[in-house]
Order: structure tokens, then sequence, then C-alpha cells
């Protein structure tokens, strides 16, 4: 199997990637100890890659993961294999989701102190992950603000844009 010994290369000494089995792999997004850490498992059926493999977040390491966040990231990397049928994807699959570690996982709710206060000073986490896990459809920050910028090309800012709240 071409995609077996090319994986195989490709994360030689890579401990973020396990072979369970020759059909089999299990790749880890984030350093250990990163609370936002998470495993995902890629198995082959006989008919792969012509029909789409088997994307799993079983594992125990994943047991802190709400499911609701598990869903929306396998989800996601089904969209991904869709895109890739009829290739070898596995590769493609684990590099995706580590480049999209940070979206898959920022309404997981890290029960760490640091990140709590991290996020108010930075200011980026207004309302708690908790409440809004169910919301499909939620835009990220970057994105709202790609939309605030199509929204004025004039390159004006809105009316009040810079006024200071005095009524409070």
């Amino acid at each position: 199997q071409m995609e077996l010994e090319a994986l195989r290369s490709i994360y030689e000494g890579d401990l973020c990637f396990r072979e369970l089995s020759p059909v089999s792999f299990q790749y880890r997004i984030g350093e250990s100890g990163d609370p936002k850490a998470f495993l995902i498992e890629v198995s082959w059926p006989e008919t792969y890659p012509q029909t789409a493999p088997v994307i799993s977040m079983d594992a125990f390491f994943n047991n802190t993961i709400s499911s609701a966040i598990k869903k929306s990231i396998l989800d996601k990397l089904m969209v991904e294999v869709e895109a890739n049928l009829g290739t070898a994807m596995t590769y493609t699959l684990f590099e995706y989701a580590k480049d999209n570690k940070e979206v898959f996982m920022e309404n997981q709710p890290v029960n760490t102190v640091t990140s709590v206060s991290n996020n108010i000073l930075i200011g980026t986490s207004d309302v708690p992950p908790s409440k809004k896990k169910e919301k499909k459809e939620q835009l990220s920050k970057t994105q709202k603000r790609k939309l605030a910028d199509k929204t004025d090309n004039k390159g004006e800012l809105p009316r009040g844009w810079n006024w200071v709240d005095v009524i409070k």
C-alpha cells in the first residue's frame, strides 16, 4: 500500500502519530499536556480511498472533550473527506486537523486557571463557552471581522465608532 509507506516515512519519529494497524492510524493534534489536544483515528475500509475512511474520536484520550465538539470536528473532517474521495487522504486529514485545531476546539471549555485569566487579558472570550455549544452556525471572531470589513468598503468607519459610552 503506497499510502501506508508514505505515512510511515512522513511521520517517522513524529510522536503524535501512531500506526495501530496497517489500515488504522491515530494522530494526536496538540502537544501532550495541552488541554485542547485531541486524538483522531482514521481507519481504511477495504474499498478506501474510493470510499471514505472511518474517522473516530472514541479514543480514551478524548474523554474530556464534549460530544458536541467531537461531532463538529468529525463533521468538518467528513467535508474534507468528501472533497478528497478517490485520493490517498489520511495525511491530508491529519494536517487539516492540525491547521484547524484552534477553530475545532474554540468552544471547548478549559478548566485551567491560566487560560481563564488569559482570556480576560486578551478579551477573546466574551461569552462563557458552555453557553454557546449547540449553536451550529456561530461565526468565529475572524469571520465576523471579515464580514465587518466587507460591509464598509468605502473605508469609512461607521458613525460613532469612537464614541465613548458615557451613560454607563
